[in-house]
């Protein structure tokens, strides 16, 4: 299933293969919670310096992301470290952080391996890919969500239905998602059976064979998720205003594809796909659950030292912003309608306190200045939201609501009123402290759902994001002033770089 609103994160790369002592069993006591960032993540080994980088954030899988951050802080032989797990708790992008220890490894071949102790019956584990939308060449548009398809149609080994059988037959489940920058296949199933997981997740990714006649019954099962998804609007527009910002670039196209270029796609074509974008140093297997670290390196090391392989391209950044307005007939029942400008990428300084002021504006609460004034006074739409989506080096600020079409204008008026008194008067000190607040409690509540902290630990360690303390993040929440919070505003909702698109 694709994901509309992802952890998307960083740029700036730090070498990719680390020489790691052997593990041992030292740990460290941790303490508890922190808020979102993310920037880039330090090196491996001990004295190595690190380097900060543009990061972003997942949005997800239509309204779920995830973050993380995390901060050096003080590793012993087996290279524990403590990380600051995040998941996404709404469409603004509202982040929730455990601070828990972890252990990394890299296999001979740059496969990266991380491992989160938890005394816990159930296991989560799975890898994943640095490679999404964006990475497909013009002619493949669709490809990275079609390949996740047909991971489970086929290996050398297994025909379709063995896979999906091989963990439900012991309880578990498998599954995946692709989003613009990566592609997750993972598990969750009784711990006791994570080495079943693992070799299956090692067959899939690396010997999975596309075969043609499971293709073609495999693509009617995605044409119907396309024309499923554009019969809905409120989904559909989300992705209609990406290409609106990101008119001539990859990370601007949809997920799915189109039902021209599916037609297109051949096993040989798949096969390609996978050579350039699935390889051992853009990979990361991931695990949550009650098994010692060298027990786990173990099974690692059996089933995933294949050749190594080596990426040999990188992401182009995105071309030019050039602000735009239109409207199109979708002969809808509502008018639905997206206000926004591109934003930061997740590592840079001011996206925690642009996630301050997203929540202020229109974040999942009832009380966001958007729901009271479009919604709450005038009872002009059922649902009006801003979100933030942060990509590895750009993001995506944007507000959504659906109301009857005689009421549009009224609407779009009232959201252009509220951003403008972000923008012109400095929010009172008693009510920025009561935000400031609202955040940190919704933080605490999203910290509980461990499949999405391991999702989002796991990205993050992908694209060799920072980790910071939840002091570091918390602070700097509290540390923004009114008048701060006024510069952003003005900064992000400039009239001038204001896009917005709507369907009648």
């Amino acid at each position: 299933m694709p994901l509309r609103y992802a952890l998307f994160f960083c740029t700036n790369f730090i070498p990719s293969s680390y020489p790691l002592p052997a593990p041992s069993p030292e740990s460290h006591p941790v303490p508890q919670l922190s808020l979102p960032h993310i920037a880039s993540a330090p090196s491996l080994r001990t004295g190595c310096p690190s380097s900060r980088q543009s990061s972003a954030a997942f949005v997800s899988a239509t309204t779920f992301a995830i973050f993380v951050f995390a901060h050096k802080i003080g590793f012993g032989s087996a290279n524990l470290k403590q990380v600051w797990l995040c998941t996404h708790l709404s469409l603004s992008l509202h982040s929730v952080l455990t601070i828990m220890e972890y252990n990394t490894y890299t296999l001979s071949n740059g496969l990266r391996l991380l491992h989160v102790p938890e005394e816990m019956p159930v296991a989560y584990c799975g890898v994943a890919v640095n490679a999404g939308t964006r990475d497909e060449l013009p002619d493949e548009q669709g490809m990275a969500h079609f390949v996740e398809h047909m991971l489970f149609k086929g290996t050398a080994r297994r025909r379709s239905w063995h896979i999906i059988n091989r963990l439900e037959s012991v309880g578990g489940q498998l599954d995946a998602y692709t989003t613009k920058e990566e592609t997750f296949v993972y598990a969750t199933l009784p711990v006791r059976h994570t080495a079943r997981a693992f070799e299956l997740l090692a067959d899939v990714l690396f010997s999975s064979q596309f075969p043609a006649r499971e293709m073609e019954k495999e693509m009617e099962v995605v044409l119907d998720e396309i024309r499923s998804y554009n019969d809905s609007p409120s989904e559909l527009i989300y992705d209609d205003f990406e290409e609106m910002l990101f008119p001539a670039d990859p990370i601007g196209r949809n997920i799915l594809g189109t039902e021209e270029s599916l037609a297109s796609f051949t096993p040989e074509k798949l096969r390609a796909f996978t050579r350039r974008c699935y390889t051992t140093d853009e990979m990361v297997l991931f695990f949550m659950g009650d098994i010692p670290f060298p027990r786990l390196l173990r099974m690692a090391e059996r089933h995933f030292s294949v050749p190594p392989t080596r990426r040999t391209f990188t992401r182009p950044a995105p071309g030019e912003y050039l602000p735009a307005s239109r409207s199109m007939d979708k002969d809808t029942f509502q008018a639905h309608c997206m206000i926004g400008t591109r934003c930061c990428a997740a590592g840079a300084e001011e996206r925690i306190p642009l996630v301050l002021l997203n929540n202020i504006l229109g974040g999942p609460n009832m009380t966001s200045r958007l729901n009271m004034a479009v919604r709450e006074r005038h009872g002009l739409a059922y649902t009006i939201e801003s979100s933030m989506t942060n990509y590895t080096d750009t993001g995506v600020w944007s507000i959504y609501f659906g109301c009857d079409a005689k009421n549009l204008r009224r609407a779009l008026s009232l959201c252009g009123h509220e951003m403008e008194r972000l923008m012109e008067k400095p929010l009172p000190a008693s009510r920025l402290r009561v935000a400031q607040r609202q955040l940190e409690g919704q933080v605490l509540i999203g910290n509980q759902n461990r499949e999405n902290l391991i999702l989002a630990l796991a990205k993050n360690f992908l694209q060799r994001l920072p980790l910071r303390s939840d002091d570091e993040a918390l602070s700097i929440v509290r540390a923004v002033t009114p008048e701060r919070l006024m510069h952003l505003a003005r900064t992000l909702f400039d009239p001038s770089r204001r896009s917005i698109l709507t369907y009648k």
